[in-house]
């Protein structure tokens, strides 16, 4: 898992990224579940690490158009 990046947010707890494997980590705050999203280029990382709201980015440009899994 690669290292990850505590955030201000009321859904998302921490984001976590690893290039060379294109894998996006979320752990969400509520449930403190983890899920990873695969072949995320890195500017969406790096949008989404940016973006005003987290929640929303993510429901808006990588829910439903990556691939994830439950860890």
């Amino acid at each position: 898992m690669p290292e990850m990046h505590y955030v201000d947010s009321s859904n998302v707890e921490a984001i976590g990224y690893d290039p060379d494997s294109q894998e996006l980590h979320v752990r969400f705050l509520k449930s403190g579940e983890t899920y990873v999203y695969y072949n995320v280029e890195d500017w969406v990382f790096q949008e989404f690490m940016q973006a005003d709201s987290k929640g929303s980015y993510l429901n808006t440009n990588i829910k439903d158009r990556y691939q994830y899994a439950k860890l």
